[in-house]
């Protein structure tokens, strides 16, 4: 079992900038791909980034490519992302979500999931 809590969630200014984290705990967290997902009031849970256990291999969904970067800290059990040239199209609860498995896309495919935190950008 491996239980997840993000942090760093907030108010922001568009163009502002915003660093989630994701702490692990339970289980060793290197073997663990990490997704981040979000969604926003009314709309279905949206991918946004994933990494490798090695943190050798990330993924971003089009909409974020080049504003946000995600990374981790296995010694640290922890994997973040940074969010830059924030837009209030970003709005959204945030999750961090993790699984033994690499390369999906798909909400439904990670086992483990935090609670979320919640980002807001003001126009």
């Amino acid at each position: 079992q491996v239980q997840l809590v993000e942090s760093g969630g907030g108010l922001v200014q568009a163009g502002g900038s915003l660093r989630l984290s994701c702490a692990a705990s339970g289980r060793t967290f290197g073997p663990y791909a990490v997704g981040w997902f979000r969604q926003a009031p009314g709309k279905e849970r949206e991918f946004v980034a994933a990494i490798s256990g090695s943190g050798g291999l990330t993924y971003y969904a089009d909409s974020v490519k080049g504003r946000f970067t995600i990374s981790r800290d296995n010694a640290k059990n922890s994997v973040y992302l940074q969010m830059n040239s924030l837009k209030p199209e970003d709005t959204a609860v945030y999750y961090c979500a993790a699984d033994s498995s690499w390369g999906t896309v798909v909400a439904g495919r990670y086992a483990y999931w935090g609670q979320g935190t919640q980002v807001t950008v003001s126009s």
